[in-house]
């Protein structure tokens, strides 16, 4: 992807046919590593967005401004690279999608809040291990303001209250840059969960704020969570853009006027 200079104007073109939305990127002159954009997307279908992150990852170059896309997924389950069908025990009429990231099978629905970091840990200086650590730690952070004591578990992935998995998370990483990210469970239908092994696991046991009291909407964990998650990592330049009402893309091209 071409990045603007003073006297050219790069823009993302996102959109399908006749809906079409034009968004102007930040200039690489001058830029921050510690600026992001954060783009609120509401609730979405997994495909568009899935096909969308992995075109802005191949597009994007080291002048592109890290980006943080919240969303909520409509019910589906994914399957990760070494994702074994044995774990999916009764899809019935979720749709599954094999994709690109690490790990097994998850699940995603509304009242899950998903969140993906799309970074360039190369220009950040961060490794996939540190970055899955500072995802963590994000998630354990935000959950000890409910008074909640969250841990990590040993080559598992993910965050947990006691044996309870609460937070399951997934990367890809191509050419420096990571793409997918982290689900966390707010206040959603858990019961999908049953028809597969959550994260190649059989019988691991999953948990949301919920189940532990806490009522809240995808938009309010959100709210609170983004913060934990941009001091892990230093953003302290924020650009936050509304893009609900937005027909997503399934299709991203550059153009440069």
């Amino acid at each position: 992807m071409q990045y603007y200079t003073s006297d050219r104007k790069q823009h993302y073109i996102w959109g399908q046919s006749k809906n079409i939305q034009v968004f102007t990127l930040t200039p690489n002159i001058g830029y921050s590593m510690n600026k992001v954009l954060i783009r609120q997307f509401g609730l979405r279908g997994y495909p568009g967005v899935y096909k969308a992150m992995a075109e802005f990852t191949s597009r994007r170059d080291p002048g592109t401004a890290d980006e943080i896309w919240c969303l909520e997924h409509e019910p589906v389950f994914t399957l990760g690279l070494a994702g074994r069908t044995e774990h999916l025990l009764d899809p019935g009429n979720i749709p599954v999608h094999k994709v690109d990231r690490g790990g097994q099978v998850t699940y995603h629905g509304p009242g899950q809040l998903v969140v993906y970091p799309l970074f360039d840990l190369k220009r950040r200086g961060i490794s996939i291990r540190r970055f899955v650590n500072l995802l963590e730690q994000s998630v354990i952070e935000f959950l000890a303001a409910f008074d909640l004591e969250a841990v990590r578990r040993k080559g598992m992935p993910g965050v947990y209250l006691a044996d309870s998995k609460i937070a399951a998370l997934g990367v890809r990483v191509r050419r420096g840059c990571c793409y997918h990210g982290l689900a966390l469970n707010v206040n959603m239908d858990l019961s999908p969960f049953k028809r597969i092994n959550p994260c190649g696991y059989p019988g691991l046991e999953v948990t949301q704020l919920a189940d532990r009291g806490f009522s809240l909407s995808a938009d309010d964990a959100a709210e609170q969570f983004l913060p934990c998650l941009l001091e892990q990592f230093g953003c302290d330049e924020v650009e936050t853009y509304d893009e609900r009402n937005i027909s997503f893309p399934e299709i991203m091209a550059a153009s440069v006027k």
